[in-house]
């Protein structure tokens, strides 16, 4: 994506960010899954996140998560992420995003994306990912899902290209009013497809083998497995719905150790409950290499829980951005930076 072009700066706006999308879910999988072996083999400077809260509203934020992917991407920047729940009383999303890339030769930034819609296709390519190589039946027909807001919306979506045997759902949203219009979305958009609206999330995990979790919740709520199918595989998006008691008696794979073992996840909090992280078994990365086996117990609940990687954001971002340059979309705005010095 280097470009030595001087002072010109590429924006790349909601509309163009679908274009150069659609269609290109295979393509994005295939992207999550290199950049994850990139990060794996080194190749990648990952800072923490930074977390903007505001004392007055504890349950909005805004993070920074800076990054670099080394390897066949070769891409720097940054993703800059709103995400206020109370947004939807204004009639507007929860979260809003924008992605700064700079060159790899000069720093200079080069383009600006529209960064909401690649966060929640990163995201959703994530946990489909996970879903195909963690889950041990490649004809799963049963998705369950917790929380209908869009980060499930395009888990559906991908999940779908990756298990097209999907038929039914079950899904739990705390207003079920969202979880209809979820259920009349899909039905209409997905010929076939059976959803049912349930009253709890304990009667998604025992009715589904492949759930889906991704909420706003703050602190945990699910306890205990005893009603989850054996062999299930929970995509733990949200980070923050189970309590430690369930990661304890559960196959835990994440993203990144470093990183999810922070900001209150689920996760953070077993660690701090029982000293260490052993109940980590591994990273998506290291089953996707080959190094480790996808399950050790095929009767067990696996976890998925990513905390969320600036490095997919980038490698997606970089995706996007070269069919732009390909397709000749977006907005070139001249002279948004200094022009050439003279030595």
């Amino acid at each position: 994506m280097d470009t030595l072009n001087s002072n010109e700066i590429l924006l790349l706006k909601t509309q163009d960010v679908q274009t150069l999308l659609k269609g290109k879910e295979a393509e994005v999988i295939a992207t999550v899954s290199e950049a994850y072996k990139t990060h794996l083999e080194g190749q990648s400077s990952l800072p923490q996140s930074s977390f903007l809260l505001f004392p007055e509203h504890p349950h909005d934020r805004i993070i920074a998560l800076p990054a670099y992917l080394g390897g066949q991407f070769k891409v720097a920047g940054i993703k800059w992420i709103a995400s206020f729940p109370d947004n939807h009383k204004l009639g507007l999303e929860r979260a809003s995003a924008v992605i700064l890339l700079n060159s790899t030769e000069t720093g200079r930034p080069v383009a600006i994306l529209e960064g909401s819609l690649i966060s929640s296709r990163r995201t959703a390519a994530s946990a489909a990912l996970a879903a195909v190589t963690l889950h041990t039946n490649r004809q799963e027909a049963h998705l369950g899902i917790i929380g209908s807001g869009l980060i499930n919306t395009q888990i559906l979506h991908f999940l779908r290209h990756q298990f097209p045997t999907l038929r039914e759902i079950s899904i739990f949203d705390l207003k079920r009013d969202n979880a209809q219009i979820f259920a009349d979305r899909a039905m209409a958009q997905y010929s076939g497809l059976s959803v049912s609206i349930k009253s709890s999330p304990e009667d998604v995990l025992s009715e589904a083998p492949l759930v889906s979790l991704a909420t706003t919740a703050g602190e945990p709520y699910l306890s205990g497995t005893n009603k989850s199918i054996p062999g299930s595989t929970i995509l733990h998006i949200s980070l923050r719905d189970l309590t430690p008691d369930t990661i304890m008696n559960c196959d835990n794979v994440v993203d990144d150790v470093g990183h999810v073992l922070r900001a209150r996840t689920s996760l953070h909090l077993t660690e701090m409950q029982v000293g260490n992280h052993d109940f980590i078994r591994c990273t998506l990365a290291e089953i996707i290499s080959g190094r480790v086996p996808a399950r050790t117990n095929p009767l067990g609940v696996t976890i998925f829980s990513p905390f969320g990687l600036g490095v997919l954001d980038l490698a997606v971002s970089d995706l996007v951005l070269k069919a732009a340059q390909k397709e000749q979309l977006g907005t070139q705005i001249a002279s948004f930076l200094p022009g050439l010095v003279s030595q």
